[in-house]
Formats: structure tokens, sequence, C-alpha cells
């Protein structure tokens, strides 16, 4: 299984510092390729949002080369995996939560996690960041968002508490595509503008990925888009 891969991550016009965070990873083992994608976007309303972001991403890279690489040598099953970054989640909160008590600051991040092992893939979030899956058959909105009206989350990974993530399992089909981003890199554009710049079926190398994503980004900004922009792009080769 080949996978074609790129990313984007920009400050943006007006924002002193980036709060995202992004993460790809893969390795080819003998049990098959696996991927590890994220994107975290650190809470702009609070302080330390980027640092939040940034020890998330971090986490979520040990955790890849340790636990999961451990997992796929036993050859555990799928809820196995699943059921380890859960507990990385919730040891993320606590540390987080500890930090923000111990400096009195609040903290907190969206997390939106990609996991592919040869053909299957697996998905944790929390925020409104989100996760599309992109093919022939169009583009579906694989996360929901965890937020009000008003762009207040209602779920985060963060000094708040603890929030069980969102779960979803498929089947990444040969020409289709995965996109993970943050609220910023998709707040200005439509989901048919998404859609037929994203079209894993024009996309064959990651140099054309990284064009695209970039086409997008700053697209967004010049319509008026002021927040980090940054996004996670995977594609299923043949």
């Amino acid at each position: 299984m080949r996978y074609v891969t790129n990313v984007y991550w920009c400050r943006g016009t007006t924002a002193e510092t980036n709060q995202d965070a992004v993460v790809l990873q893969q390795v080819l083992t003998r049990r098959g390729r696996v991927l590890l994608a994220a994107v975290c976007d650190g809470m702009g309303g609070v302080s330390c949002g980027g640092e939040a972001s940034g020890y998330a991403a971090g986490k979520l890279r040990e955790w890849f080369y340790t636990e999961l690489f451990a997992m796929m040598r036993k050859n555990k099953r799928y809820w196995v995996i699943r059921r380890s970054l859960d507990r990385l989640v919730f040891h993320m909160q606590g540390q987080l939560k500890r930090y923000a008590v111990q400096e009195e600051i609040s903290m907190g991040t969206t997390m939106t996690v990609l996991v592919v092992w040869e053909r299957t893939w697996l998905l944790w979030h929390l925020g409104d960041s989100r996760a599309y899956r992109l093919g022939r058959r169009g583009m579906e909105q694989l996360t929901k968002d965890h937020a009000q009206d008003a762009g207040k989350l209602t779920k985060c990974l963060g000094s708040f508490g603890y929030f069980a993530p969102q779960h979803r399992m498929g089947v990444l089909k040969p020409d289709e595509g995965i996109l993970l981003c943050t609220d910023g890199f998709r707040r200005r554009i439509t989901g048919e503008e998404l859609r037929a710049v994203m079209n894993p079926e024009e996309l064959a190398e990651e140099e054309q990925i990284g064009r695209r994503l970039k086409e997008i980004g700053e697209t967004c900004m010049k319509r008026g888009e002021t927040d980090n922009l940054s996004a996670v792009y995977v594609k299923a080769g043949r």
C-alpha cells in the first residue's frame, strides 16, 4: 500500500504566532505500511493555545513510534489500538490540567487524528477541526463540529475536563483521499471548491498535493481569513 501525502502550515496574514500543529509520519513495516496524520489547533481565546497543540502533536508522534509499533508487532486488533489512543487522550488531558492549575492559566487545542494501516483507517476527533473523505462519490465530512454557532468549542483537549473523542473507522479505497484541516483552512471556501481542488483523481504526486493545498490557503487569505491555516492530505496510491 502506498500513500501520497503532503501538508500545509501557515501563520496567516495577521496572526503573530501559529498556534496550529501538524503531524505526518509513515513507516513501512513487516506487517505493512502505517501512517499517522493529525492537525491540532490551539485555542486562541485562552493563553498557551500553541503550547497545548504542540504538546499534543509531540505525544502523538511518541505514541506512533512506541505503542503503535508494539501493538502492530503483536498483531493487535483495531479496537485495542483505539483504546490505546483513548488512554493517551485521557493522559494528555490530565497533564494539561495539572500544568494549567500550577501556572494559573487555561489552555486547550482541537485534535483530529488519523491512523492508516494498509487500507484500514481509524479516526479520533475533538473540536472544530475537520476530516473529509474525498473520492468518486464526492466529499463526506467524517467529523462532527464540537462548537457552538458563535465558534466557542464545546469539546477540546485541554484544561477544562475530559471529553471522550469521536471515533470513526473505514477503508481507504484506491484513488480516495482524506483531508484533515483546521477551521482557518476551510472557513472561507465552499465544499464544492474544496472537492474540485483536492479531487484525488487529479493528484498523483506529493508536489501536486502541496500546490493544491497552498492554492486553497492563499484563496482563503485573499477572502479575509486571519486565522492560522493548516491541513494534511492523505491519498491511497495504487
